[in-house]
C-alpha cells in the first residue's frame, strides 16, 4: 500500500445524461436521481498519464439511508437481475461504470463508494462517497409499479398541474391544483416524510428495506400526509375556525405545504380538508415514482359503524336526533388511486388501488386507508386488505331512514340504494376535462351483476321510496349565485288513483362539503292534499339575508324534504346539495414568457355579494413560474366593486405552465382563477462573432 501510486481522482455522476435518461431532469440537474431497474453510468476519473493496471479489481459499496442503515456490496462478477451489479469499460485514462439496480430495490438515498482492490483483495484506494436518489420506475416492466402506457405516465407521473373536482354530483366544479413534484427540494421533503413515519423512527433499517414495496410506501404516505397519530404533514379541521393557520380553501398547491412542514422541523401544517390531503399525497407519490391520480366521489358515504349503510335518525316530529359519531353522506370526497401490482393478493387485484389520506377511521390502529384494489370494491370482495369494507361503503352504502320513538325503539321507514357513490371523477389524460370512472367501482344500479355483488356482501337491498300512497318527491332549483336570492321547488307527485294527504317539511342548512351543519337558513312545514295522478309544487325562496350568515367556506346549501303520508307509517326523504356559483378571478399576463425574463400578471376581482368584504388576500403560485406569494388588499371592497393587483415574476422552467390564484376574505373564501402560460427557453446570443 505504501508503494501504491494513486490512480483514482474522483467520480463524475453524469447528472444531465442520467437524469435525462431516467426522466428526472425536471427534478434536478445538479444531483443524480435515477429509477430502479434501469442502468445508469458514472465515470471513474484517473489522474492524467496514469494507466489503469489490468490486474486491479473494482468494487462498489452502497449505503442506503441518511444514516447509512443498510449496506450493499456490488461487484462485476455477477449479472443477476435480483441484485446490484456493475460493468466497466476503460477508455482514455477513465473508467466508465454502468450500474444495474434490481427492479425491486428499496427506494431512497444511496451513498456510493468505489474501492480499488489489489489482486489479493486488499483495498488500495477508495473514492469519496457520492450520493444519489433511487426512485420507483413505472417505465420498467419488472417494477411492480410498471404502467405500459406513455400517455398515462405523462399524466400520472410527469404532469405537475392537476384538477380536483368539487361541487355536487349534478353541478360539478373544478379546482386547479399545483402538484409541483419536480420543484426544488421537493424530492428531499418526500423522503423526509417517510423518514418521520413511526415505523422509520422505531426501526430505521427495517423501514428502509421495506421501501422496496409500493404497497408499504403508499400506505406510509397515506398515514403521514395527515397529522393524526404521528409527525404528519397536514392537520385537518372542518369547523370554520382557521385563525391560527391557513384556511383549507386558500391552498392552491402542495409545495408551500410540504416546504412549511419541512422548514418547521416536521411540525404539522394547519389546515387541510380532503382535497388538500389528496393533492399533497399525489405530489409525494408521483415524486417517488408511483403512478397516481386524484379521485372525487360524489355523495360519498362515511359509515362509522361498518354496517354498509348510512343511518339517519328522526323523532316523531321529523327532527334529526342523530348524535355523537353519526353516519353522514359527504357532498363529495377526494382520495387518490395508485397503480401497482399487489404481490400480497391474487393477480386479479393488480392495477388501481384506493388510498385515502383524509383521517376518517382507523386502519390497524392508524388513521390511514388503503391500498385497496378498486376491482375488489366492484366485486364486493371485502375480505381483502386494506380497508375494503370502508371503501365499499363510500361508494355503495344504502341510506336508511329511522324513526326513533319516545320509548327508544326504532322503526325503519325508508331505504334508498341509489344515492351514494355518483359520478366518480378524475382528470382525463387527454386534457383538462373530466373522466367518469364510476363503472370501475360498481356495476350499473339494478343490473344482475350489481345484485350478485350485494348478495356476496350479504346485503338485502329493499328500496322503500315508494310507499303505499305511491307518492314521489323531487327537488329542483333555479341557478344559485352566491349573494343573490333564488327559488327551490319541491314537487310531490301522486301516482295513485285517489287523493292523498301528507305533511311536507322542508329545511335548508348551510353545510360543509362533508355534511357538517353550520346552521339552519329557513324551514317550512305544510299540510298537503295531493290530487290523484297530479303533482303539487311548493316554493321555498332562499334569501341571502338568511343563508349568508350560515353558509360555510364551501358555499354549500343543503335542502332536505321529508314527506309523511297521513295514513301510512313511512317517510320519503330527498336531499339536494346546492353549490353556490362563485365569481372567477380574471388574470391577464403582460409580456412574453421566457425563462428568467420578467412577466407581469394583472389579477382582478369584483365583489358579488351585497355586503362589503374585509381582509382580502390573493395567493399566487405556479410550478416553474413562481413560489407561493401573498398580496393583501388593505381596504374594504364594497358590493360590486372591482379590485386589481399586479404581480411580477420570472419563470424558472420552460414548457406549459399554470399560474394559480386564490382570493380569500372575511365573507367570501376560495375564489379561484388560473392562467395557462407557455414558457420558452432563452435563445443563445447569435450575434457573437466567432473566433477564426
Amino acid at each position: 500500500m505504501a508503494n501504491h501510486k494513486a490512480i483514482l481522482s474522483g467520480i463524475d455522476l453524469q447528472y444531465y445524461e442520467n437524469n435525462h435518461a431516467h426522466r428526472t431532469e425536471e427534478m434536478d440537474r445538479e444531483r443524480l436521481l435515477v429509477r430502479r431497474g434501469q442502468p445508469f453510468s458514472v465515470v471513474l476519473q484517473c489522474p492524467e498519464k496514469t494507466p489503469q493496471p489490468p490486474d486491479q479489481l473494482l468494487n462498489i459499496i452502497l449505503h442506503l439511508g441518511k444514516n447509512k442503515e443498510v449496506i450493499l456490496k456490488m461487484s462485476d462478477s455477477e449479472q443477476d437481475n435480483e441484485k446490484w451489479w456493475f460493468s466497466r469499460r476503460n477508455a482514455q485514462g477513465e473508467v466508465m461504470l454502468t450500474l444495474h439496480s434490481p427492479a425491486n430495490a428499496p427506494i431512497g438515498l444511496y451513498s456510493m463508494t468505489v474501492l480499488l482492490l489489489s489482486a489479493d483483495g486488499q483495498i488500495l484506494e477508495q473514492t469519496e462517497s457520492q450520493t444519489f436518489y433511487l426512485l420507483f420506475n413505472p417505465w420498467c416492466k419488472e417494477d411492480s409499479v410498471y404502467l405500459p402506457s406513455e400517455e398515462l405516465l405523462q399524466e400520472y407521473i410527469l404532469n405537475e398541474n392537476g384538477i380536483l373536482y368539487q361541487g355536487s354530483w349534478d353541478d360539478i366544479t373544478t379546482m386547479p391544483w399545483n402538484f409541483g413534484q419536480f420543484e426544488k427540494d421537493v424530492v428531499d421533503i418526500c423522503f423526509e416524510v417517510l423518514d418521520n413515519s413511526p415505523a422509520a423512527l422505531r426501526n430505521s433499517e427495517m423501514d428502509h428495506i421495506n421501501r422496496a414495496s409500493p404497497v408499504y410506501v403508499s400506505r406510509t404516505v397515506t398515514a403521514m400526509v395527515n397529522a393524526n397519530d404521528d409527525r404528519g404533514v397536514v392537520s385537518g379541521r372542518w369547523d370554520g375556525e382557521y385563525s391560527d393557520g391557513v384556511a383549507p380553501t386558500r391552498w392552491t398547491g402542495s409545495v408551500p405545504i410540504l416546504r412549511r412542514w419541512s422548514e418547521a422541523g416536521g411540525q404539522m401544517v394547519r389546515y387541510g380538508q380532503c382535497w388538500v390531503f389528496t393533492g399533497v399525497a399525489c405530489t409525494v407519490l408521483r415524486c417517488l415514482g408511483i403512478p397516481t391520480r386524484c379521485i372525487t366521489n360524489y355523495s360519498s358515504a362515511h359509515d362509522t359503524d361498518a354496517n354498509i349503510s348510512v343511518d339517519y335518525l328522526f323523532n316523531d316530529k321529523l327532527e334529526s336526533v342523530s348524535e355523537g359519531r353519526k353516519d353522514t353522506i359527504w357532498n363529495y370526497h377526494c382520495w387518490v388511486e395508485c397503480w401497482m401490482k399487489r404481490g400480497d393478493l391474487p393477480e386479479d387485484y393488480n392495477g388501481w388501488q384506493v388510498l385515502d389520506p383524509t383521517p376518517q377511521e382507523r386502519s390497524d390502529g392508524v388513521f390511514c386507508c388503503g391500498p385497496c384494489p378498486v376491482h375488489a370494491v366492484k366485486e364486493g370482495e371485502l375480505g381483502l386488505k386494506y380497508d375494503a369494507p370502508f371503501v365499499f361503503s363510500e361508494v355503495n352504502a344504502d341510506l336508511v331512514v329511522w324513526i326513533v320513538h319516545p320509548d327508544g325503539e326504532r322503526s325503519r321507514v325508508s331505504q334508498n340504494s341509489k344515492i351514494v357513490g355518483q359520478n366518480i371523477s378524475t382528470k382525463s389524460v387527454y386534457g383538462d376535462f373530466r373522466e367518469d370512472i364510476t363503472a370501475n367501482y360498481k356495476y350499473p344500479e339494478g343490473s344482475v351483476k350489481e345484485r350478485e355483488v350485494f348478495k356476496k356482501v350479504e346485503r338485502q337491498v329493499n328500496q322503500n321510496n315508494e310507499g303505499p300512497g305511491q307518492l314521489e318527491l323531487f327537488i329542483k332549483h333555479a341557478p344559485a349565485i352566491h349573494g343573490t336570492d333564488f327559488d327551490v321547488i319541491i314537487e310531490v307527485y301522486n301516482a295513485a288513483a285517489e287523493d292523498t294527504d301528507a305533511q311536507l317539511t322542508v329545511t335548508s342548512n348551510g353545510i360543509t362539503y362533508n355534511s357538517i351543519n353550520r346552521g339552519e337558513c329557513q324551514k317550512k312545514t305544510t299540510s298537503l292534499r295531493v290530487p290523484a295522478r297530479k303533482a303539487h309544487k311548493e316554493v321555498l325562496r332562499l334569501q341571502y339575508d338568511n343563508y349568508g350568515p350560515c353558509v360555510s367556506e364551501h358555499h354549500m346549501i343543503r335542502v332536505t324534504a321529508l314527506l309523511q303520508p297521513t295514513d301510512h307509517n313511512i317517510i320519503i326523504l330527498q336531499e339536494v346539495n346546492i353549490p353556490l356559483k362563485m365569481p372567477v378571478l380574471s388574470i391577464n399576463i403582460i409580456g412574453k414568457a421566457i425563462v428568467s425574463r420578467k412577466l407581469t400578471a394583472h389579477i382582478s376581482f369584483s365583489n358579488p355579494l351585497p355586503v362589503s368584504l374585509q381582509g382580502g388576500v390573493f395567493t399566487v403560485e405556479g410550478a416553474g413560474l413562481t413560489e407561493a406569494r401573498e398580496i393583501k388588499t388593505h381596504s374594504k371592497i364594497d358590493p360590486g366593486q372591482e379590485v386589481m393587483v399586479k404581480l411580477s415574476f420570472k419563470p424558472t422552467r420552460d414548457g406549459l405552465r399554470k399560474l394559480l390564484v386564490d382570493f380569500d376574505s372575511d365573507r367570501l373564501k376560495g375564489v379561484k382563477g388560473e392562467a395557462t402560460i407557455i414558457v420558452r427557453k432563452r435563445k443563445k446570443n447569435i450575434n457573437a462573432v466567432p473566433e477564426i
